[in-house]
């Protein structure tokens, strides 16, 4: 990849003008979702699909609220569904060691044991690489609050996303300081752990299988709610060109 030796030091999105980039997801096979646009805010509400690719013996399930792409080409589903991307437009960095994020949000959640987490994703030797900041979560209340997420390198504050047994060719553990030099796939806000209990027996490893695809769950048992995101602040820490997977 060729990139310039320097960057843009803070992305600012507003909202002003569309999503921006921000999109959504139906599942694996439907593919991304347009995000709910209205009043300069995007809102993510449940129900929201369990996304199984991490299955044990990866760190489990979660549902996907906001998702945006951190580095070019996109696909023509996810142009469509979240519209012209102003991260990518603007030639901001993926190195996001040490970089701190500020959203303003508000909203109501029954989180049943799960939290408001941000994941990144980057390729690291062919493998897509993601880590959960589990170490500092997000809190959603009914009034607007700002709050500030730090991507220290420790994998301490990180959870490793993994993959399910069938999706090693894809997913897998890679160095948390790599995949933060240069988090090219995307970032998002995610709800995990979930509580996946599926309603009635399973034959074999329910594991094994794709929750919600090829078994039903217990709907009660997941979040419910909405999140309003009305601002989102990624200030960089450096400019040193970021490290290619």
């Amino acid at each position: 990849m060729n990139r310039p030796k320097s960057y843009k030091r803070e992305y600012v999105e507003t909202f002003e003008d569309g999503p921006g980039g921000w999109y959504a997801w139906i599942s694996n096979f439907e593919g991304p979702k347009p995000i709910v646009f209205e009043n300069s805010r995007v809102t993510a509400r449940s129900p929201w699909w369990i996304d199984y690719n991490h299955a044990p013996p990866g760190a489990g399930y979660m549902h996907m609220l906001a998702s945006l792409s951190t580095y070019g080409p996109q696909t023509e589903a996810i142009k469509e569904m979240g519209g012209p991307n102003r991260f990518i437009a603007g030639g901001y960095p993926t190195d996001f060691t040490h970089a701190k994020m500020t959203v303003r949000l508000k909203g109501e959640l029954l989180k049943r044991n799960a939290e408001l987490v941000l994941l990144v994703q980057g390729g690291v030797e062919g493998i897509c690489s993601g880590w959960l900041l589990t170490g500092q979560t997000l809190q959603v209340s009914k009034e607007w609050t700002e709050q500030t997420l730090t991507l220290v390198p420790h994998p301490t504050q990180w959870t490793a996303l993994g993959s399910r047994h069938d999706r090693t060719d894809t997913y897998g553990v890679k160095p948390l300081d790599k995949v933060l030099r240069n988090v090219d796939f995307n970032i998002m806000l995610v709800m995990y752990p979930l509580n996946v209990v599926p309603m009635g027996s399973v034959s074999g490893d329910p594991h094994a299988l794709r929750a919600g695809h090829d078994y039903p769950v217990w709907p009660s048992k997941l979040p419910e709610g909405y999140i309003i995101l009305d601002e989102v602040r990624i200030h960089f820490a450096g400019e040193s060109t970021p490290e290619d997977g």
